[in-house]
């Protein structure tokens, strides 16, 4: 992979998702007693799916983004039924690892921020090297 072609197009690429938080993305889904708030390992999700999609215009086929790092706030709740919106925006390239800046919005402001890291793979070898065994179509 030429990593010097990912540095000089992806910096500042950006790309959003926009969901309505369900029940099951609710930190009481998963933790009795809790809210039936979003939750934030649910937030953080759809912040790294948005830097995936930031960068993926840019990789060759067969390589992706895969999660080294995350330095998230969450700041404020959002009930079942509301809506969020994820961005990110690419602000750093060195080697095979992309900074981004992440935030998340509902209709009241914004509920998140922080940095994340992605490793660029290739998604056959790296699997292979973890022993993912091949799925048969």
């Amino acid at each position: 992979m030429q990593t010097k072609l990912l540095k000089t197009r992806a910096v500042g690429m950006t790309a959003e998702t926009s969901i309505i938080v369900t029940p099951e993305m609710t930190v009481g889904h998963f933790v009795a007693g809790m809210p039936k708030v979003y939750a934030t390992p649910i937030m953080i999700l759809h912040m790294e799916m948005a830097a995936g999609l930031a960068i993926a215009p840019v990789l060759p086929p067969g390589y992706v983004g895969v999660g080294m790092s995350v330095e998230i706030r969450h700041l404020a709740a959002t009930p079942v039924g509301g809506k969020v919106r994820t961005f990110a925006r690419v602000i750093g390239v060195e080697g095979k690892s992309v900074t981004f800046e992440v935030e998340a919005w509902n209709d009241h402001g914004k509920i998140g921020d922080g940095t994340h890291r992605r490793g660029i793979v290739n998604v056959v070898e790296f699997e292979k090297r973890f022993g993912v065994p091949e799925v048969l179509a």
